[in-house]
Parts: C-alpha cells; structure tokens; sequence
C-alpha cells in the first residue's frame, strides 16, 4: 500500500496591492488555487494599512500613564470631533505606519500623565504594541519609534472659571 502526502506550498511573496484611492493592503499570504488544495491556502490574505493603524493604537492607549495621542493639532482636531454628535473617537490618531509584504514599522506620537516615569511608559507601549500587531495581523514589527509629545498636567482638567455674565 502506498501513501502519498502532499505538502502545501510555500508562500509566495505578492506585492503590496492598492484598491481605490486611499486603502492600502498589503498581501501577507498569497494562497493556491484548485481544489486539490487544502481549505486554508485557497485565496489570498490582504490587510490593510489602518488595520495596523487601529490595533496599534488601541494598544498603545492600554498602557497606564498615556492621556492622549497625537500632536497638538490633531488632538483640537480630535477634541472637536469628539463633541459632534454622532461622532466617534479616532483611535488612529497619533499613529504612522508603513507596512510592507511581511513587516511594519510603527511611530507613535503620545502625551503621558504627568509624574509617570516616561522611559517606562514608553517601553511598555512599545512592548503592547508589538504583542498585539504581531499577534493580530501576523507581521514582523521591526521597529516601534515613540515620540512624547506633551505632558498632561492634573490643573489642565480642572473647569476654567466661568466669567460673570453681564445680561441677565
């Protein structure tokens, strides 16, 4: 009696694929075609450049003593999007990415409470973030680059006093 055992191929690199005019995927496996195939490597994984962006920055706003992300700008910008009705938190601000076909290189722009130890901070973000892309998304992190921002101060979420109104 013979026995044969087939081998599934080995994965092939494919090359960044663009679809539309602001998504960007990128192919983490290319799969085989034909039914001799086994279930699993029938198609192709592609995963998009904010999936990373999302997972990176959920990731990093877990670690305790970050208050915000992003730069100035972009976190008054946030701030008012925050207050539209109907509007959701962007959890990719703060977050930069480039991915390529079995790797990412993340940059994180961050604000730490005040009083926590930032170096720590810091390498505790960097660890989160790796863990989760890694683990979500299936590609290498070569580098996670952290940038403080700003430091949030507790006076800063105390109400600013309100003015006496001249008309009753």
């Amino acid at each position: 009696m013979t026995t044969s055992t087939q081998t599934a191929p080995a994965t092939k690199d494919v090359p960044a694929v663009r679809t539309g005019p602001s998504v960007r995927t990128t192919a983490v496996s290319g799969g085989a075609t034909g039914a001799d195939q086994p279930a699993a490597d029938r198609g192709r994984t592609s995963i998009a450049d904010v999936v990373v962006v999302k997972v990176a920055g959920i990731a990093a706003r877990e670690i305790p003593g970050v208050h915000d992300m992003g730069g100035g700008l972009s976190r008054t910008i946030g701030a008012v999007r925050d207050r539209v009705p109907g509007g959701r938190p962007n959890v990719g601000r703060g977050v930069k990415v480039e991915v390529g076909e079995r790797q990412t290189a993340i940059d994180l722009d961050l604000v730490v409470e005040y009083g926590v130890p930032i170096t720590d901070v810091a390498r505790d973000v960097r660890e989160n973030v790796i863990s989760a892309v890694e683990r979500v998304t299936g590609l290498e992190v070569v580098e996670v680059n952290v940038t403080i921002n700003d430091v949030h101060l507790p006076e800063d979420d105390a109400e600013a006093p309100v003015a006496d109104s001249r008309v009753e």
